[in-house]
């Protein structure tokens, strides 16, 4: 008697001729297995996205589509490509057909007639493979969903701490005092755990494909400039030697500088964590085949072979030596090769060996003609009154923090914990933008904000802040702006000067 399957793993099962099909279905069900049923090819790709199965009995002899096309359509498509597939065909199908099966993606071929052991022990190997894909899908989907809660509960303490500081660094402390080096230190670590926490978000994003830029022209100079702004505190710090060739200034791309920044700064930062005092590193840049070639280049400990293969594999780090302190999160490469990717880049590492120095080396499309941002538009005069703003979040700390830097730069704010003290504010006095926390205890950021809408005619600005690493599709829809926590006080400045046309001292 045949070992029953777990009911759980579905089989779809594709034949044109009738009884045939009925045959392979009854003996399957009759193993344990749960069957559909598809007669042509078109039929089977639209059961194959719609039902998910876990595996497909797939005949190679269809009406419309042979099964070496239904099996390339199913490769092909993102919601189907994991779908195993067992490929059947006649026993006159010529040799060549098993290997054109396997090469299109086939996960096994049987050539009819097949005995009843032969196709359920062939079901079932294709089963037990599918369950374990399933599994560890799903593993990676807790992984991801973990990642992107972690990076969220860290944001939302993260902003006051960012605020805090900032307001600290605003009052006068005597040079070289104790209170001036504190304030210096939990400026620096805060700063680097926003990064990490960016990172994680960032990691989430490109897990879910949901990691973006957005591209405008900007000078190949001036990227390369900054980058090395960024990163030569790192450098002075090692004690390295640092020499820079600047491309030409006609070089332009379109690019998401602030994305490219982080790329080309952490590889700066990583050629000074991993050579010695009193070495050099090098950057260059220039064009090169019609794209901007940038090369990092230092004389540290080197990468192997091996390593060379991995090191951009998500949480992967490599080159660490006895005595060297390994730190990081193994994900900034491979964020690094995703950001140029969107890009139209590519990223690649050269070495001789452990010892010998190693280069990393960029590669950007450059823009062929890439129009001039347009002049900028007349600076509008102030207004007599202050700029006044709804600051609303249930975190203390984060309405406290953040209200008192936006009180230095001269604005009105009013605060309200929830979305109902929020509306009531707004109904006693008009502000001139509101600025919201997404989670709210008694309401969403979203139903916050589309009441707000209603109450003032849709008039009212309204920016988002969100701790969420992928941002909700109604986003867009009900903000005018969205921006990540924990905001630096000058973007969020930028973004409130350019929805109400005022601005603060």
């Amino acid at each position: 008697m045949v070992e029953a399957t777990l009911p759980t793993t579905h089989v779809l099962n594709v034949d044109d001729v009738p009884g045939a099909r009925y045959a392979k279905t009854r003996l399957l069900e009759l193993a344990g297995f749960r069957v559909s049923e598809a007669g042509t090819g078109e039929e089977a790709l639209v059961l194959a996205r719609t039902l998910a199965p876990d595996l497909i009995l797939l005949d190679t002899r269809l009406p419309d589509i042979d099964g070496f096309e239904v099996c390339r359509r199913l490769r092909a498509d993102p919601d189907t490509a994991t779908i195993l597939i067992l490929q059947t065909s006649a026993a006159h199908v010529l040799t060549g057909d098993r290997v054109r099966a396997l090469n299109g993606g086939a996960d096994n071929f049987l050539v009819e007639p097949v005995t009843q052991q032969e196709l359920i022990a062939s079901v079932r190997a294709l089963a037990r493979v599918a369950a374990v894909e399933r599994s560890l899908r799903e593993e990676d989907l807790r992984k991801n969903e973990f990642l992107a809660t972690l990076a969220h509960e860290l944001r939302s303490p993260l902003a006051p701490v960012l605020d805090a500081v900032e307001l600290l660094r605003l009052e006068p402390h005597p040079a070289g005092s104790h209170q001036a080096r504190a304030v210096a230190a939990v400026a620096r670590q805060a700063g680097r755990l926003a990064g990490l926490v960016e990172d994680l978000m960032d990691v989430a994003r490109l897990e879910q494909g949901k990691l973006g830029i957005d591209a405008v022209p900007v000078s190949a100079r001036e990227l390369v400039q900054r980058a090395a702004q960024c990163a030569a505190p790192a450098l002075a710090a090692a004690g390295q030697a640092f020499d820079i060739d600047l491309p030409h200034p006609a070089l332009r791309l379109a690019a998401d500088m602030p994305r490219l920044l982080k790329v080309l700064a952490a590889l700066l930062q990583n050629a000074a964590k991993f050579s010695d005092p009193g070495s050099r590193v090098m950057l260059r840049a220039a064009a090169f085949d019609g794209d901007l070639l940038v090369q990092v280049q230092d004389h540290g400990i080197g990468i192997s072979a091996a390593d060379s293969d991995r090191i951009f594999d998500l949480f992967t780090q490599a080159g660490h030596r006895a005595g060297r302190v390994k730190d990081g999160l193994g994900i900034g490469l491979s964020l690094a090769r995703a950001v140029l990717a969107l890009h139209g880049g590519e990223i690649a590492v050269y070495s001789k060996g452990a010892g010998q120095g190693s280069v990393f080396e960029v590669r950007l499309p450059l823009a062929a003609s890439v129009a001039e941002a347009p002049p900028g538009l007349p600076v509008p005069m102030p207004d007599r009154r202050p700029l006044r703003a709804l600051l609303v979040d249930d975190n203390a700390d984060a309405v406290e923090m953040l209200g008192a830097l936006l009180e230095l730069k001269g604005i009105a704010v009013r605060t309200a914990g929830d979305g109902a003290t929020a509306l009531a504010a707004l109904r006693e006095e008009q502000p001139d933008i509101a600025i919201l926390d997404i989670g709210l205890p008694d309401m969403s950021g979203h139903q916050l904000a589309r009441l707000m809408r209603t109450a003032t005619g849709d008039a009212l600005p309204i920016v988002a802040l969100s701790g969420d690493a992928v941002p909700d599709a109604a986003d867009s829809q009900v903000f005018d702006r969205l921006l990540d926590k924990p905001v630096r006080i000058d973007a969020l400045l930028a973004v409130m000067r350019a929805l109400t046309g005022q601005y603060a001292r």
